[in-house]
């Protein structure tokens, strides 16, 4: 007998063989029936229990292939500052945040975007510093890819004039006086942020718990976090609880990968609710931040190409750490937006391939947001998967044409030529660049409506994808990219009983409006973690 059924639903399974189904039965958090109503109900016994999905829209889990999970749980209770557009709202939200802690408590997190300013300018120490005497203040832009300190924190780190930046980094400078103006890029950011204290176990273990909340919350019952080693302990302790809510796969820095490999690990390490995935690198950085590395000068600052992240040095670091990894049989991951940090990577890639022979390797580019039209080719012939996180078109479209001019932008985030070159997307949100919302990422996949209203036809339309591809992108292709396919991503018999159950059907009405859909319910292994109550099915 079954533990639980679910019935009348509208059930898209992402199953070619089998797209639509009425009801689906769950035991031990498994998926033993898919089908009709009545094939299902044969299934149901004293003890079953039964859930009344009301015509709702059950689809397999998502999974959000890019997330920065305990970053964004700590996030969660730190200043707010993406949606602040004058300086005079920055100020006091920061001066506001001040109040609420004790002397020399760090100031963190933030997520500015001085995209949003009228007209675009970036944040200095002097907004803040009268209203912060007594905190290190380190808040970094949405992306992570530079940040304000305030005087307090820059006099700890001993950044001065005469500081010299680290190879991959950047301090801003006062044109008059020379003087550092608190924003710091790329490797600049880490003479800040080793000073910050590191959160104790249980504070990190908090963070994790807000963050699966939200996960829960929007339908997201698998992540690949995108971490470090600290995040895995605090996992690890959750595991031990019971207190997962989702299936975490775990990306940790490519610099680990001698520790990895002295372990003797051969590929990923875990089970089915924690696992260590693989390697994270990076080889540049942003576009808003100026710092993704292009092969010709930024538009609107032809004094710079980008830059290569401090990974990338000294020269040829990045691919021995690659070939080490693929000749222990291990995942990687790397970070690569500008067309030239793609181009780059694939070389790597490309070379690692032919130096270490055939494998089932599943490398991912992290981003693949700028490319030249013949590596979106080359990436599907190397079988490169595109991590791609849709919500960052219709963010940055409202900007990039200023950055980078139109013609490179006519090969920017290009989903549907990846699709078409054959490449497989897993998409994601990049939490907290963008919101945890896979709904929000399928509409922006679909219609690539930019946020400011501009484009309501789409930005680059030609690179739209539909509906279906953009869920097969949260779930499948997510599935596939941590080698999960056989056991998630789809609704089919004798895999994981991962769902999420939607208001209304998406796949059909005006893409515009998906976004409006609300998640009613979220089941992990056969339990709800969100929505109705939890009945007696599932496992632990």
């Amino acid at each position: 007998m079954a533990d639980m059924v679910l019935a009348n639903a509208s059930i898209w399974t992402v199953d070619p063989d089998r797209p639509w189904a009425e009801a689906v039965a769950v035991r031990d958090g498994m998926i033993v029936r898919v089908g009709s109503a009545k094939e299902v109900r044969a299934l149901a016994g004293p003890a079953t229990e039964t859930i009344d999905l009301k015509g709702g829209l059950l689809l397999p889990g998502f999974i959000d292939s890019h997330v920065h999970f305990l970053t964004g749980g700590f996030a969660l209770s730190r200043v707010q500052l993406r949606d602040v557009a004058t300086r005079e709202e920055f100020r006091a939200r920061v001066a506001a945040k001040a109040r609420t802690l004790e002397p020399g408590e760090w100031i963190l997190n933030g997520d500015w975007d001085h995209q949003s300013f009228s007209p675009p300018r970036l944040p200095a120490k002097e907004w803040i510093d009268d209203v912060t005497p007594a905190h290190p203040v380190f808040v970094t832009r949405f992306d992570g890819h530079m940040a304000l300190a305030n005087s307090a924190a820059l006099k700890r780190a001993g950044i001065s004039r005469a500081t010299q930046a680290p190879a991959g980094g950047e301090i801003l400078r006062d044109p008059s006086t020379g003087e550092p103006t608190g924003i710091l890029k790329e490797a600049a950011m880490d003479l800040v942020a080793g000073l910050i204290p590191e959160p104790s176990l249980k504070e990190r273990i908090g963070a994790a718990e807000a963050a699966l909340s939200l996960a829960a919350e929007r339908g997201v019952t698998s992540i690949h976090d995108m971490a470090d080693a600290a995040s895995f302990e605090a996992y690890l302790e959750l595991r031990r609880r019971n207190g997962l809510t989702a299936r975490l796969n775990v990306y940790i820095p490519i610099t680990e990968v001698d520790l990895l490999v002295r372990l003797r690990l051969r590929g990923s390490f875990g089970d089915d609710r924690l696992k260590l995935a693989g390697l994270k690198g990076f080889v540049d950085g942003s576009l808003g931040s100026a710092t993704a590395y292009f092969f010709e000068p930024y538009s609107d600052d032809p004094s710079t190409s980008g830059l290569l992240n401090a990974q990338m040095f000294p020269e040829g670091i990045m691919e021995k750490r690659i070939l080490e990894a693929d000749r222990a049989g291990l995942q990687v991951a790397v970070h690569a937006i500008g067309d030239r940090a793609n181009a780059l990577l694939l070389d790597i890639y490309q070379r690692a391939m032919a130096a270490n022979g055939p494998r089932d390797r599943r490398w991912r580019i992290e981003h693949a947001q700028h490319l030249k039209p013949e590596d979106i080719v080359r990436m599907g012939r190397l079988g490169v998967i595109g991590s791609v996180q849709p919500y960052h078109a219709v963010d940055d479209g409202r900007w990039a044409e200023r950055k980078i001019g139109r013609e490179r932008c006519r090969t920017t985030y290009p989903f549907r030529s990846l699709l078409d070159s054959g490449v497989t997307l897993a998409l994601g949100s990049d939490w907290t660049v963008a919101p945890l919302d896979p709904l929000a990422g399928i509409q922006a996949a679909v219609t690539r409506a930019t946020l400011d209203g501009r484009n309501p036809g789409g930005w680059i339309p030609e690179q739209r994808i539909s509906v279906e591809e953009a869920i097969r992108g949260f779930t499948m292709g997510g599935a596939y990219a941590e080698f999960g396919e056989e056991v998630k991503g789809s609704i089919k018999e004798g895999k994981l009983a991962d769902f999420v159950v939607l208001d209304r059907n998406i796949l059909k009405g005006s893409p515009e409006r998906i976004k409006d859909a609300r998640v009613v319910m979220t089941i992990l292994g056969g339990r709800v973690v969100f929505g109705k109550p939890s009945g007696p099915a599932g496992r632990p």
